[in-house]
């Protein structure tokens, strides 16, 4: 997350690509020189339960002596969503607006407009070959900014928490928000950055917010309920400048399950995304661990390049000898068709151990290019063995031609596996990642030690879970539920499931004021049943941070269907969820809309023409590391 919070650059003409790209990088540096400060900073934090919305508002000060051009950019993990974005100054007024170019395509002179203002993109090209730090960024040119002004940066964004193994939701203010050391704000000159947070969080939980831990000094936490469902706390005092911020909420009932009713947008149309109550479901089994040398259930299936093999052979044979007696296993090579080594998994015993490995080819006799994603399909049309969780384990040479396809294909089937993704090229190192990250997997490259990691991953495998996963409702008459994505087929130790789920309808019986959710799964051979109940009455602070999320998770599994060409209903649907949640999708971009602060008189007494509107550049990038 470690990326560069404004960026100041100067015009620059007449200078090669080299020469212009070390300039920016220079440049870039200035920030924490105090030509662009940030002087004051507010955030506001609301949680609910495990998700939160963080409402920030910066501003930023030009203290040097000439105009300069600034560029915002603000890094987000995979879990974040943001919503809402505008810069305010004396001259402008900038917002991020998503838009769909197929159903509002730009007139010749908006593209005219987004390629003048866009000269200086060489800048952030440059930023993003040199990031140390890689993932996505928001990036947003604010136009010039003259001596001693300053522009307000409002940002709005939704995010997931995680839970720890206590039952705490854990949230760590970004360091855009918080640019404290000299890895966040860059060749510093001073030891300290001097700006002031003023930092709240409101805390909301059905369950009560029992406590609140944070690594820097809070006020009292206060409740603003008699049942204790509401609380609030600040930061008190200055910001330490040593670490990141963190907070962790203690609730009163840290159970194994929960569910929050989350009330729906007043303005939205009834039976909308967006206008309907939606319950946040946390699934947190307890599991104990694995007993060694006690028969372990589980499918693993390999996928193989066989062009880079004799690379990935010693990490190969370390997990296929790994593997614990009981499982399953089969393995497919991909470059050489997309059909197993066997039919359907068998299980682990040596002999047939011993009868893969011959069967697996030292090199490849195949020149075309690999088909991972024929294989993925394969396998998923492949019925896994009753009472075993799927894993799978890919190894990937290099970048597969349909690299959408391939991760629209794994997420689709989010809920039914998870994936370990062992990648020895650059160009694949983007696909591998987010194959393990949309499956809660794990991702090993070739620049690491790859035995260590190996063996981190295998260890992550072998994790006994909770299986045949299933949620069951009991809702007043009249109402039901939707479950957003589906539910997970497992549930691994130490990992969690937020789900989200839509209720539709309208209760006949109003004097029902609550609803019973029942988890059930296996583990062991042995059911497990929770049960819980949860009220129909929320006290939603209208932010819909849920309903964001949810939007999120939607759009993710509308993505397949959406991208197949298989009509343009899916399509439509998509781009309605996006630009009515504000959470962007791959049918959907952001563009900057300039409206200018200054009134222009006409020539006429008492005249005003209305102000002008422009376009910018405003868009999310994805960062590599060198």
């Amino acid at each position: 997350m470690g990326k560069v919070n404004i960026t100041v650059t100067l015009g620059a003409q007449n200078v090669n690509r080299k020469e212009l790209s070390q300039q920016a990088f220079h440049l870039k540096l200035i920030h924490a020189n105090y030509s662009g400060d940030i002087p004051f900073a507010v955030v506001d934090v609301a949680t609910q339960d495990y998700v939160a919305d963080v409402a920030s508002e910066l501003i930023y000060q030009n203290k040097s002596q000439i105009s300069t051009e600034v560029l915002f950019t603000f890094p987000f993990d995979p879990h974040m969503a943001i919503y809402f974005f505008q810069a305010h100054s004396e001259d402008a007024n900038i917002q991020a607006m998503l838009w769909d170019e197929l159903s509002v395509p730009l007139l010749p002179t908006q593209v005219q407009q987004l390629h003048e203002a866009a000269e200086g993109w060489e800048n952030l090209e440059y930023l993003r070959d040199q990031s140390q730090y890689p993932g996505e960024v928001f990036a947003c040119f604010l136009g010039t900014l003259s001596p001693g002004s300053e522009v307000v940066v409002t940002l709005r964004y939704v995010q997931e928490l995680s839970r720890e193994p206590d039952g705490a939701a854990h949230y760590v203010l970004p360091p855009t928000l918080h640019p404290y050391t000299k890895l966040y704000a860059w060749n510093c000159l001073s030891s300290k950055l001097h700006y002031s947070l003023l930092l709240t969080a409101s805390l909301q939980s059905p369950r009560g917010a029992a406590n609140v831990q944070s690594n820097f000094t809070l006020t009292p936490l206060i409740y603003t309920a008699q049942d204790r469902s509401t609380a609030q706390v600040s930061l008190a005092g200055s910001p330490p400048s040593k670490h990141d911020l963190e907070l962790l909420v203690y609730f009163g009932d840290p159970s194994a399950v929960s569910a929050v009713v989350e009330e729906g947008d007043p303005g939205a149309p009834p039976g909308s995304l967006l206008g309907d109550p939606m319950v946040l479901v946390m699934l947190a089994p307890s599991i104990l661990e694995a007993v060694p040398g006690q028969h372990q259930s589980g499918e693993f299936i390999f996928l193989l390049d066989s062009t880079f093999l004799e690379h990935a052979q010693d990490a190969l044979l370390f997990l296929l000898k790994s593997l614990p007696l009981g499982c399953y296993f089969n393995i497919y090579c991909y470059e050489e068709t997309s059909v197993g080594i066997y039919p359907r998994s068998v299980e682990y015993t040596q002999d047939n151990l011993t009868e893969a490995m011959r069967r697996i080819p030292s090199t490849s006799s195949s020149l075309g290019d690999t088909n991972l994603l024929g294989t993925l399909r394969s396998v998923y049309n492949t019925p896994r063995p009753h009472g075993h969780t799927r894993q799978l384990f890919i190894f990937m040479a290099g970048l597969p031609p349909d690299k959408e396809a391939i991760a629209a294909k794994v997420c689709h089937h989010g809920n039914n596996h998870r994936c370990f993704s062992f990648c020895f090229s650059e160009d694949s190192a983007a696909l591998a990642m987010a194959l393990a990250k949309e499956t809660q997997g794990g991702y090993v490259s070739s620049d690491k030690r790859m035995t260590v990691v190996v063996l981190k991953c295998l260890k992550q495998a072998l994790k006994p879970a909770a299986e045949g996963v299933s949620l069951s409702w009991t809702l007043p008459r009249g109402l039901e539920v939707e479950v957003l994505g589906g539910t997970p087929q497992s549930i691994f130790q130490g990992q969690h499931s937020l789900l989200y789920a839509q209720i539709h309808g309208q209760a006949q019986d109003m004097t029902v004021a609550k609803g019973t959710m029942t988890l059930q799964y296996s583990l062991d051979g042995q059911d497990v049943t929770h049960t819980i109940e949860f009220p129909l009455c929320p006290k939603g602070d209208g932010r819909l941070a849920g309903h964001r999320l949810a939007a999120r998770c939607l759009l993710k599994r509308l993505l397949p269907e959406a991208v197949s060409g298989s009509g343009d209903e899916p399509r439509q649907r998509t781009v309605e969820i996006s630009l009515t949640s504000g959470i962007i999708c791959p049918f959907t971009s952001y563009v900057g809309v300039r409206t200018s602060q200054r009134v222009t008189r006409y020539r006429r007494p008492l005249a005003l023409l209305p102000p002008r509107q422009s376009l910018i550049p405003c868009q999310v990038i994805e960062l590599t590391s060198k």
